[in-house]
């Protein structure tokens, strides 16, 4: 049993790229993505904490790559894992073209720091070369000269007409297999460049409120910029950039996904906030069972609600429910239908032991 949105979003129809073996745009899945905090030069930890970003479900990873050492690092990291790998360039064109041959999937550049245009052409050249895609990647903080003195400041026309120059330089040379972003700190102006965009091309879009913050005030910021512009069907990739450990940027990612029903994975944990008619701690509760279910991939519903009044009408929509009782005597239902009474020492257990049969059942 699936939680049905109210809402069916109909998704933007783009042109369909490939960042390796992953599709983006098109009919494809919206994808989610992060960036490895290691030091690149750092092979074996880079390597640790892609593994451990494609456990928690990245699509894709983004890696830095500052100076020659570290685009050379590549061609070692990349024979070692499964996801694409996205080289992050920061100002010199060199490191793209090098990123390129080394294996890089994607190359994600910031026109407006790479410099002339003949240096974007040779970036091109070398993703042409090595089967790369590319990631235009505008942001409000590294705007050209050019356009922050025809618009004074950072606003989504000047965003957007940074993307337009670079779209119209990589068509230009009979480039397309690329996807753009236009990010910006400040929500209302990262959703307006991005429904602008949207109305003039239909090139795949990278989503994300760029250095949104901490992991609490970040993840907020992120589900209602993200999560707006997923509402209207814009969106075909996303990131949700957190001062955090770079495996919470995935979680955060696949929650605003499956809030929206958009992309499921793993369990979904229907809770109420505790009051004061809870008939077990369900707080603690919660906390428990987000630890010891945080293993399990296969996309399931489990309502945890502390009493009566509003646990059995939940439970209808879920694969497993719990309903706090009197006297200790909660009520498990499965499937939407009464199954067993708990003891409050026996939630955690028990609960556990029901998702992960159902997940037997489901495989």
């Amino acid at each position: 049993m699936q939680i049905r949105p109210h809402r069916i979003i109909k998704r933007k129809k783009t042109k369909e790229i490939k960042v390796g073996k992953i599709s983006v745009g098109g009919n494809s899945k919206i994808t989610v993505q992060s960036m490895t905090n290691t030091l690149t030069t750092d092979v074996k930890n880079t390597i640790t904490q892609i593994k451990q970003l494609e456990e928690a479900g990245a699509d894709i990873v983004r890696v830095s790559c500052p100076d020659e050492n570290s685009t050379k690092s590549l061609k070692e990291i990349i024979k070692n894992v499964e996801a694409p790998i996205v080289a992050d360039i920061h100002f010199h064109y060199r490191r793209a073209i090098e990123a390129a041959k080394m294996g890089a999937s994607c190359l994600r550049i910031n026109p407006g720091n790479i410099g002339s245009k003949e240096r974007v052409l040779e970036v091109v050249k070398a993703a042409k070369d090595n089967n790369c895609s590319i990631r235009i990647g505008v942001n409000a903080g590294s705007l050209d000269k050019s356009l922050l003195e025809k618009y004074k400041e950072p606003c989504p026309e000047a965003l957007v007409e940074s993307a337009k120059n670079n779209i119209k330089l990589l068509e230009d040379n009979d480039f397309f297999n690329f996807k753009i972003s236009v990010k910006s700190s400040d929500i209302f102006l990262t959703v307006k460049a991005y429904q602008q965009l949207s109305n003039e091309c239909d090139y795949p879009l990278h989503l994300g409120v760029t250095e949104a913050g901490s992991l609490f005030s970040g993840s907020i910021k992120s589900s209602i910029g993200i999560g707006q512009l997923l509402m209207e069907g814009i969106g075909d990739t996303i990131r949700v950039s957190l001062s955090s450990d770079p495996v919470d940027e995935i979680k955060a990612g696949y929650e605003i996904l499956k809030s929206l029903g958009i992309r499921s994975r793993g369990v979904n944990i229907i809770s109420c906030p505790s009051c004061a008619r809870q008939a077990f701690p369900v707080i603690e509760t919660v906390k428990k069972l987000e630890e010891k279910l945080a293993h399990i991939k296969k996309p399931i519903n489990l309502s945890i609600i502390g009493c009566v009044v509003n646990g059995p009408g939940e439970a209808s929509q879920t694969e497993i429910g719990l309903t706090g009782g009197g006297q200790d005597n909660n009520l498990l239902y499965l499937s939407g239908l009464p199954h067993t009474k708990v003891a409050n020492s026996e939630i955690i257990n028990k609960v556990v032991q029901l998702v992960e049969d159902k997940v037997k059942e489901l495989d």
